[in-house]
């Protein structure tokens, strides 16, 4: 099949069309379900798939509001989280956390801005050498990397070596963007520089030493993207009232499920189910969705507290922009829009990032009530089989 030559003349929706018009003859299958209008499209075609020939729906539900003291020190109260997935029982759940917490006083949150990284490989006979001169050379190739982008800047880089391969990993300001594309194109222009300058080879502008879309213990040590700290204290009524447990039973299922089981399985990440918080809100924003990989290294720890249980989630490594990449298109440029309706000091990737480890407390604090009173199943079977 030849899906790109195509008439010259057909807008993005012919296209598309034409396409999937021509995959249903050729492999005579139905595919009508994935048509999709024009105002959906936006430059999606162009821009962000190649090939298209459709769309596949995901719904969004809307959970909130949540009251969130952001790191910029400003409280607001209509926070929304429109979440896309197809998880019976997560949009509820999340509200109900949302409600408890608002209940409490909401959640504070705190975020450091370490930056995007990019990892380039040489080949080196002598690393230590090579590792002086690259030191030496640091405004050259730092002046070669920030001319590629306006809105780039280098933060800081690390330079790792094992046997006979130098890793020079670069962490950059990308502005308003994720940055991910912005960085390898610099990281391309610093590792062709190095190259030459110091006679090395250079294999891949993409070490794996910045564990892009994979988790590491690199990157939970020293965080990628936005590194946000949320957390809350609820006081017994709020837990009895609305979560329907109790001190007691949240602290015991806690310690069972955070403390041991994660130890027990060697996991990454000890928390409850943080990637499904964010991979929903990822969807629905238009960030780049691999990306949960790296927010799912979350830990979240609770404790007993004088009024009832304190509780906090830390995420190392939320990668987050609102600008390029899939928040362009119509239907996330709105979902984005309505997360962020209510402007902070804070800059729109730093907001957007504090309210997705907002929303990753509320879900963990519901599905953590949840698993304590053994109702999981029994929500998940009202809401899943009657599709509420």
């Amino acid at each position: 099949m030849d899906l790109r030559t195509l008439p010259e003349d057909l807008d993005a929706e012919g296209r598309i069309e034409k396409r999937r018009l021509l995959i249903e003859k050729e492999l005579q299958v139905e595919l009508s379900a994935l048509q999709i209008a024009a105002p959906q499209i936006g430059g999606a075609d162009e821009r962000n798939c190649e090939q298209m020939f459709g769309a596949v729906p995901v719904p969004v539900g809307l959970a909130g509001p949540l009251r969130i003291t952001f790191s910029s020190g400003e409280t607001h109260d209509g926070i929304y989280l429109p979440l896309a997935t197809t998880e019976a029982a997560l949009v509820a759940s999340v509200n109900r956390g949302c409600k408890a917490l608002s209940q409490a006083g909401g959640v504070r949150t705190t975020s450091e801005y370490v930056g995007m990284t990019r990892s380039i490989a040489f080949e080196v006979e002598d690393a230590e050498a090579t590792s002086e001169k690259i030191r030496e050379l640091e405004s050259g190739w730092k002046r070669v990397g920030k001319a590629t982008s306006g809105h780039l800047k280098i933060l800081s880089y690390d330079i790792d070596a094992k046997d006979g391969v130098l890793f020079l990993t670069i962490a950059a300001d990308t502005g308003e963007a994720m940055g991910m594309n912005m960085l390898t194109i610099a990281a391309q222009a610093v590792g062709e520089f190095l190259s030459k300058e110091l006679h090395i080879g250079m294999l891949t502008v993409a070490g794996n030493v910045d564990s892009d879309k994979k988790p590491s213990i690199r990157t939970k040590t020293k965080g990628r993207g936005y590194r946000v700290s949320v957390e809350a204290t609820l006081p017994e009524k709020v837990i009895r009232e609305v979560l329907r447990s109790s001190t007691d039973a949240l602290l015991k299922t806690a310690r069972a499920k955070l403390e041991i089981g994660s130890v027990v399985a060697g996991a990454l990440g000890n928390n409850l189910h943080a990637a499904n918080i964010v991979a929903a809100l990822y969807l629905a924003t238009g960030q780049d969705a691999a990306h949960v990989v790296e927010g799912s290294l979350a830990d979240t720890t609770v404790s007993k507290h004088a009024a009832g249980i304190h509780i906090k989630v830390e995420l190392p490594a939320l990668l987050v922009g609102v600008r390029g990449g899939g928040t362009n298109l119509p239907a996330q440029k709105q979902c984005l829009d309505l997360v962020l309706r209510t402007h902070t000091k804070l800059r729109p990737p730093a907001q957007l990032a504090e309210t997705i480890a907002g929303a990753v407390l509320a879900g963990e604090l519901s599905l953590l009530a949840a698993q304590s009173t053994n109702t999981l199943a029994r929500a998940h079977r009202a809401l899943a089989r009657k599709g509420r």
